[in-house]
C-alpha cells in the first residue's frame, strides 16, 4: 500500500514535491496545505489534489469555489508523512502539531537545522536519516555544493572554498530586490551554506562567499576544491556523474549561460522548466594535482526535489539501500536525461 503523504505549504517547493509525489507508486498525496487562496489553488483543485486550509480560511475558498477538504490538523492526522514546505521560519511553529499528532516531518533548508534531528543530503548522509521523525533538506545552493564534495566522496576531499553568486529571488517574487545592483547575501563569510554543509558533512572544512545577483533563473557557484590525494581528469568526471544528479556538459552543446540551460529545459519538456541536476560547464573544469576548480549551475526551484524523494524513503525506512533509492527517484523525475537528450550516441 502507498504511504499517504501531505504538503504543508504549496509554494515554489511544496507544488514540485505535490507533482513528484502524484507520479510515485510508493506514495498517495492525501492532501496539500493552502493557507491563502491564490490560483494555484483553482489548479490544484482542477488537477484533483485535496486542499485543507485554516479554519478561519474555510469560507474564503469556498466564495471563490473551491471547497476544502478540511482543515490544516484535519490533513496533518489523516497523513502518515508531512513535507513542510511552508515559508521559511514557519515550519519550525509548525512542528508542534506534527508532535502533537506524531507525526514524522521534513522540513525544509530555510529552517534552522535545531529543527530537525537531521540535516540531509542523500549522496552524504542517507543512512543518518534512516527511520528519524524529524529531517531537515539542506537550502539548493548547499545542496548543490554537497553533491559535488559526496559525489567525490567526503573523505577524499579536504577542503572546499566556493563563491555563489545567488539568483536575487524566485520568478514570481517580483518584489524582492536587488533590481539593478550585485550585494552581499550576508556580511558574514563564510555564508550561512558553509555552515549547513558542516551539519551535514561534521568536518569538511569549507568556507563560502555568496552574492547577490538581479537574476531569477539560477545560482551559479564557482568552487576550488582541494583533493587529499591527486586524481585522473577522468576519475574526477566519473566520480561526478556516478549518480546523474551531477552532469558535465561540453561546450559543444552551445550552453554558457544560465538561460541557455532554461531552453534546453523548455525544449525538453521538464515541467516549469525544472532543472533537478548540478549543470557543471565541462570547460570550466580544470585539475591540477590535488586542486580541483568548477563551476556549476544551481536551479533554486528544483535542485532539492529528488532529495526530498529520497529523504521520504529514508525516515520511513521503506528502502536502506541508497544505491536503489536514488535509481528509483531519479527514474521517477527523469534525473540525469538532460544530458542524454543532446549527446549523440546510446543511452
Amino acid at each position: 500500500m502507498p504511504v499517504k503523504v501531505a504538503v504543508n505549504g504549496y509554494g515554489t517547493i511544496g507544488k514540485r514535491i505535490a507533482h513528484a509525489l502524484l507520479k510515485s507508486p510508493d506514495f498517495e498525496l492525501v492532501g496539500i496545505a493552502k493557507y491563502n487562496f491564490d490560483y494555484s489553488a483553482v489548479l490544484a483543485h482542477r488537477l484533483g489534489m485535496k486542499i485543507f486550509v485554516p479554519r478561519d480560511k474555510l469560507e474564503e475558498f469556498r466564495k471563490h469555489g473551491v471547497e476544502p477538504e478540511g482543515s490544516i490538523e484535519d490533513l496533518v492526522s489523516e497523513a502518515e508523512l508531512v513535507y513542510d514546505a511552508s515559508p521559511a521560519g514557519r515550519g519550525a511553529k509548525n512542528k508542534e502539531l506534527y508532535v502533537k499528532y506524531k507525526k514524522p516531518a521534513i522540513f525544509q533548508g530555510g529552517e534552522p537545522p535545531e529543527v530537525a534531528e537531521v540535516s540531509y543530503n542523500t549522496l552524504c548522509n542517507f543512512e543518518k536519516a534512516l527511520g528519524k521523525s524529524y529531517v531537515r533538506v539542506v537550502s539548493c545552493n548547499t545542496t548543490g555544493l554537497l553533491r559535488v564534495v559526496c559525489s567525490l566522496g567526503s573523505n577524499a576531499v579536504e577542503s572546499v572554498f566556493g563563491v555563489i553568486v545567488r539568483r536575487a529571488s524566485d520568478p514570481k517574487e517580483d518584489l524582492k530586490g536587488p533590481v539593478s545592483s550585485l550585494a552581499l547575501d550576508s556580511a558574514q563569510i563564510p555564508s550561512h551554506h558553509a555552515l549547513d554543509a558542516k551539519a551535514v558533512v561534521g568536518d569538511l572544512a569549507v568556507e563560502t562567499v555568496a552574492i547577490v545577483a538581479p537574476t531569477t533563473l539560477m545560482h551559479v557557484q564557482v568552487l576550488k576544491i582541494r583533493l587529499r590525494k591527486p586524481a585522473g581528469f577522468e576519475q574526477v568526471v566519473e566520480s561526478l556523474e556516478s549518480s546523474r544528479r551531477v552532469l558535465l556538459l561540453d561546450a559543444a552543446a552551445g550552453i554558457d549561460t544560465t538561460g541557455k540551460l532554461v531552453e534546453l529545459a523548455r525544449d525538453a519538456g521538464r515541467p516549469r522548466y525544472d532543472v533537478y541536476e548540478n549543470v557543471v560547464l565541462a570547460s570550466s573544469l580544470s585539475r591540477s594535482g590535488v586542486e580541483l576548480t568548477l563551476v556549476q549551475a544551481v536551479h533554486q526551484e528544483a535542485i532539492v526535489i529528488p532529495e526530498n524523494v529520497d529523504a521520504a524513503y529514508a525516515v520511513l525506512n521503506l528502502e536502506t539501500d541508497v544505491h536503489k533509492v536514488v535509481e528509483k527517484t531519479n527514474k521517477l523525475l527523469g534525473v540525469g536525461e538532460l544530458k542524454y537528450l543532446i549527446t549523440t550516441g546510446a543511452k
